[in-house]
């Protein structure tokens, strides 16, 4: 046997016997000839560095630092899921289900695992590629960290696809976790808090073989990719399974909501027999084709549920209510608690949400108040102990002026929360709006941080988004902890944000009730800031999706008037937005859709419907629906009166086709519809 050939046995041997141990929990070597096998493959690598494999067992235990982890952009997006409490929630889902697909509807149930969601990229078998959810379009790139995690396999073994992507989370079992504590408590360090904060936290060490030193497990949950070799989401786990991924065997395939509810009524009781955190059940339609036809909302997919176990509750002391001012002038009440431990964190504050949530739970300072996680997330109040209400109690008085600027606040009829009208002279408000402004999801400038935005903001040096601009380095050296190189690269990344599309620099803006999906809309609507600005409420309204309360926001945003219904006469007027539009403009920042994204786009199809249903040949449906919006028609996800085509492809549910005859809409297949767009 060569040296070449030695090597690639003791691999191929010491693969098989890592699977064997974390995902089979099957060992069949002892630790101490494991040892001996990677120790001899360790020298025989460094003797021969030709015959170097950046997926060997031995590259498990780390060593490489990163010291800056590349953003990288989903290819396919991690959505979130809807949460559901209750029977009659999962039976509204199931018949709106039904109404949309044909066929027996039949659900795969899964638990929730606590931890950090992952998305593991393999191509020939290998893994190339993992991002962490980030947003849900972009991510982290921890690849090198995720090599050392045992359960992840490097390379894979089956009738795999040529390139998939896999997703999955992170957990920190139990049993590693307590011994992570104890070595930490034993050499006088603070013991962490909870194993998912623990997990998701060690994704973004430095040094990697700081990672390979914990204990983390990789649960898979979803294959994603185009053309899968299976049907259903059972199948796609089993597949996983054989390919080499650590798969919970518990999931089961469910044929209605009552076999659903059995799975969460089991679990519910049994989940603390468990190794690892969950806090949930996740039920999927299992049939990949019904998912794909059902597709997804802005935020989730139609055919994912998050049914979530009752949240731990709690009582501690209400010591304070304060108010918060977010970036559109929002007051938000806080109730400051004593400190109590919830679900692994130590919470001290919750949302009281508005002033009608108050005075519905009769809420006061100095009560003993019931508290838990909303979506074991988000503290909250849920309750009052009445009986341990000290003697001297008030009611609590809502504010009536801001608790930044003094200004009286206002709240227009049928809004649950207050405002504060200052919006150029409220600190909060001048601040959080250039947040917004330079957030991820919007301008995304690298180099600037919440913390230095409101260090600008406090010394002058900006009082508006448009001033970013016209900043200089040596305008911000002399600020706290700014020094020459980070000067330079907040420079370098505000100049680098005028390359951001039309679409995300509208988000950016900040306009009341235009998120992320509204201005992508908006967008390709109106194609600029100019056509935009000059648009009435009633071309406004026309747009797909936009209501009259986005229409009348937008208006009122670009307009001198102070007439919206939505804006007190004290309100900013449009003229100052205007004048800030028109800076950017002449910094250079997108305000329009870019020559090449015009390029691909035409009125072929003229506004007119299309339902898409059944498996397609030669464009995949994602591909299909972006090329009916490109050619300026429109996607919907249910046959009306109102649908101007369907375009068919293999396997078309027979009740769809049913309908569609009987409305008279015109059936088109999918080489037609190729032909309609000019393809």
């Amino acid at each position: 046997m060569t040296t070449e050939e030695k090597i690639k046995t003791l691999r191929n041997e010491l693969r098989e016997h890592n699977y064997n141990y974390y995902v089979l929990d099957n060992p069949t070597i002892e630790d101490y000839d494991f040892d001996i096998k990677l120790k001899e493959l360790q020298a025989l690598e460094t003797a021969h560095p030709e015959f170097y494999d950046a997926n060997s067992p031995t590259l498990r235990v780390g060593g490489e630092v990163t010291k800056n982890f590349d953003t990288i952009k989903h290819e396919y997006r991690m959505y979130s899921l809807d949460n559901s409490y209750s029977k009659e929630d999962l039976e509204d889902w199931e018949n709106r289900i039904k109404k949309q697909v044909d066929g027996v509807v039949e659900f795969a149930c899964e638990l929730k695992y606590d931890g950090a969601s992952m998305s593991l990229t393999y191509e020939e078998g290998t893994l190339v590629k993992a991002v962490t959810r980030g947003d849900g379009f972009q991510g982290d790139n921890v690849t090198t960290n995720i090599k050392t995690i045992k359960s992840v396999p490097l390379k894979l073994k089956g009738d795999f696809p040529p390139k998939f992507e896999i997703r999955g989370e992170i957990v920190l079992p139990f049993d590693g976790f307590i011994k992570m504590n104890e070595e930490r408590e034993a050499a006088g360090e603070e013991p962490y808090r909870n194993p998912r904060n623990t997990a998701s936290g060690s994704l973004k060490l430095q040094d990697s073989s700081e990672v390979a030193r914990r204990p983390l497990e990789c649960l898979m949950y979803s294959l994603v990719g185009e053309k899968l070799p299976v049907k259903t989401q059972m199948e796609g786990l089993k597949k996983a399974t054989e390919w080499g991924f650590k798969v919970p065997p518990i999931a089961k395939l469910a044929r209605s909501v009552d076999e659903v509810l059995k799975f969460v009524n089991y679990w519910d009781i049994h989940r603390h027999e468990l190794p690892y955190e969950t806090d949930g059940v996740v039920v999927k339609v299992n049939n990949l084709q019904q998912q794909e036809e059902l597709g997804y909302t802005a935020k989730s997919p139609r055919w994912a549920m998050a049914y979530k176990f009752k949240a731990e509750q709690v009582s501690t002391v209400l010591n304070e209510i304060t108010y918060q001012v977010g970036r559109t002038g929002a007051i938000t009440p806080v109730a400051n608690l004593e400190p109590v431990e919830l679900a692994g964190t130590t919470v001290k504050r919750a949302s009281l949400y508005n002033a009608d949530q108050i005075e519905k739970l009769d809420i006061r300072e100095g009560d003993t108040v019931y508290v838990e996680k909303g979506g074991e997330i988000i503290p909250k109040i849920i309750g009052v102990e009445f009986e341990e209400r000290p003697a001297n109690s008030t009611p609590t008085k809502y504010i009536e002026q801001c608790p930044e600027c003094a200004t009286a606040l206002v709240r227009t009829e049928g809004d649950a929360k207050h405002y504060c009208p200052n919006e150029e002279g409220c600190p909060p408000q001048i601040i959080g709006r250039i947040q917004h402004f330079i957030s991820r999801k919007a301008m995304d400038i690298e180099g600037l941080g919440g913390e230095t935005v409101a260090l600008l903001v406090e010394n002058n040096l900006i009082s508006n988004y448009a001033d970013l601009y016209d900043l200089k380095v040596e305008q911000l050296l002399p600020l706290e902890r700014m020094a020459q190189k980070s000067a330079e690269n907040l420079v370098a990344g505000v100049a680098a944000s005028k390359e951001v599309p039309f679409e995300r620099v509208l988000f950016a803006l900040g306009i009341r009730f235009v998120g992320e999906t509204v201005a992508k809309k908006l967008a390709k609507h109106f194609k600029s800031i100019d056509v935009l600005m000059a648009a009435t409420e009633e071309q406004l309204i026309a747009v797909d999706e936009i209501g009259e309360r986005i229409a009348q926001s937008v208006v009122a945003f670009f307009t001198s008037e102070k007439s919206s219904d939505l804006f007190t006469e004290a309100s900013k007027t449009g003229e100052i937005n205007r004048k800030i539009v028109e800076r950017l403009r002449n910094a250079g920042v997108q305000l329009q859709i870019s020559e090449a994204e015009l390029a691909n786009q035409t009125d072929t199809l003229g506004g007119n419907i299309f339902v898409v249903s059944g498996v397609f040949a030669k464009v995949s449906r994602t591909e299909l629906k972006k090329l009916i919006e490109d050619n300026g028609g429109k996607v919907s996800g249910s046959i009306s009166g109102k649908t101007n085509y369907v375009v068919a492809g293999e396997n078309m549910g027979p009740s769809k086709l049913a309908k569609a005859e009987t409305l008279g809409i015109s059936i088109i297949s999918e080489d037609e519809f190729l032909t309609m767009v000019g393809l």
